[in-house]
């Protein structure tokens, strides 16, 4: 039986990579859905080797656009976080990597007329409710990707790709602290007592000092992965925050029910290291030191929306982040030393923005690249979605 054709833009944002569909290629029923995404995607399997899938959390993403009925948007953009040894598709939060891709897939699809030399694309990113603004480059009608801009996990340069995720404060839970207050005592099965700080700015991150976990701060992707007791000690710390959001309840195990959200990340003061490609990172190119998980592995750069959540979390007091970091000079960019490199991002925050008191993101901003590696159709079996 002869495979289905599914159009396709097999691209990179940022540090990910993934399919970029329309919406209206794929099929309406959820379940389908998924198992297409799936099929393509080569999963379940480790090495997703009959798939478009790389074994890696960064490049086991997926995106589908479509053209947005709300007033004053362009598009509407769905994320996936497709899993790897597992045959689901965790549709829940934002990837801001895999975001810096839907402009320019948008211009080049025609969902969104080309405008020289940049053209401004509104985008309702439809996990969280909220809307982004990318500001793409073009040039005689089409997408520009050559420039001078680099990022931190990507080899070369390209042209810079403005994304604004604006007031992206409680993407998922609704409020910037879920918890209320800026952070809170949790203790571990082997003993620990640890401080961590929960913030829903992009995505939910929970936050903690490396030194309570039995980090420096500074470790190689590889040396986290490598500790089982450690990796075991930082999902502890994210289970906890999974149930207190809601998204697992009692008795659930949350790797298997909410692997991907929320993220935890372990938070260091300035410090000097070696990136995992050997370039020198000073304690004066930083204002913090950051490792992430995703999907139980550490990532090998940073989120997207993990920069702008841990540098909401860094302006307000009491967090963890706060604690540890240093504090830019006015209107200076937020930096945070990654495993490849140094990430940065404009944040502004207003701390006392409702009538509770509460916090309200004002600005949430940082330049990517992206670059389209292929376009075509990806081919699943009829049996995932048999025609007609």
């Amino acid at each position: 039986m002869a495979a289905r054709e599914i159009p396709c833009v097999f691209m990179r944002g940022g540090t990910s990579r993934g399919c970029y569909f329309l919406r209206s290629d794929l099929p309406d029923d959820q379940e389908t859905l998924d198992a297409v995404v799936l099929a393509a995607y080569g999963s379940p399997d480790s090495r997703q080797i009959n798939g478009m899938g790389g074994g890696d959390p960064l490049t086991s993403k997926v995106a589908v656009v479509a053209p947005s009925a709300r007033a004053g948007v362009d598009v509407d953009y769905t994320f996936g976080q497709v899993g790897i040894d597992t045959a689901e598709v965790f549709w829940v939060g934002n990837c801001g990597n895999i975001s810096s891709g839907v402009g320019p897939f948008a211009v080049e699809a025609g969902l969104v007329p080309a405008v020289e030399p940049v053209t401004t694309v509104r985008i309702h990113n439809t996990n969280t409710g909220k809307v982004l603004t990318a500001s793409v480059p073009v040039r005689d009608g089409h997408v520009v990707e050559d420039g001078d801009v680099a990022i931190a996990g990507v080899p070369g340069t390209g042209a810079g790709i403005l994304l604004d995720f604006g007031d992206c404060g409680g993407s998922v839970t609704g409020t910037v602290l879920p918890l209320g207050a800026p952070r809170t005592a949790v203790s571990l099965s082997d003993g620990r007592k640890v401080e961590v700080s929960l913030v829903d700015a992009a995505t939910p991150f929970v936050f903690v000092r490396a030194a309570d976990v039995g980090m420096t701060g500074t470790e190689s992707a590889a040396e986290i992965d490598a500790d089982d007791e450690l990796l075991n000690r930082l999902e502890e710390v994210r289970a906890f925050a999974a149930r207190e959001i809601g998204l697992v309840a009692p008795g659930q195990v949350a790797r298997e029910v909410s692997p991907s959200i929320p993220r935890v990340t372990v938070v260091s003061p300035p410090a000097d290291y070696t990136t995992a490609a050997g370039a020198k990172v000073s304690a004066g190119d930083v204002e913090v030191v950051a490792r992430q998980q995703a999907m139980q592995r550490t990532h090998k750069t940073y989120a997207v929306t993990g920069t702008l959540c841990t540098g909401v979390a860094a302006a307000i007091p009491g967090t963890v982040v706060n604690e540890v970091a240093r504090t830019p000079e006015p209107g200076a960019l937020f930096r945070i030393g990654h495993p490849g490199g140094v990430i940065s991002a404009r944040v502004r925050v207003d701390r006392a923005a409702d009538d509770a008191g509460g916090v309200r993101v004002e600005e949430a901003s940082l330049l990517r690249t992206a670059r389209v590696l292929m376009t075509g159709n990806v081919r699943v079996p009829q049996a995932v979605w048999p025609t007609g």
